[in-house]
């Protein structure tokens, strides 16, 4: 059975998104835009090569399973999961697969040789 929002919360989710494309554009320099037919036809609500960003912008955090399967159910081949999620009045957290963020240390500690 699929879930209907009510206008308040895709009122708050799109805000959530225009937050994170600002926020990544800021601190990446990358422009990105919301999806906009991600409740009709489905995917991401944010693409940013390789991944594939879901945003969750909440009262309280919630399924954060439920949210990583969503993002993943929005991937193309070869892209890669994230959620992205905010309670009010608190911090933007991101959520990504243990073995994405291994690979992202490992580049880093690589990057620096260590140190």
């Amino acid at each position: 059975m699929e879930k209907r929002m009510g206008k308040a919360q895709r009122t708050k989710g799109a805000a959530g998104e225009r937050e994170i494309c600002d926020l990544i554009f800021q601190h990446l320099g990358i422009q990105v835009h919301r999806n906009l037919s991600q409740t009709r036809d489905g995917g991401a609500d944010i693409k940013l090569n390789p991944y594939s960003l879901e945003v969750k912008r909440r009262a309280a955090i919630g399924n954060l399973y439920e949210w990583m399967e969503q993002a993943g159910n929005g991937c193309e081949p070869g892209e890669r999961p994230i959620v992205v999620c905010r309670a009010d009045r608190k911090e933007w957290l991101a959520v990504l697969p243990i073995e994405e963020l291994f690979r992202l240390i490992r580049e880093e500690v690589s990057a620096t040789g260590g140190k």
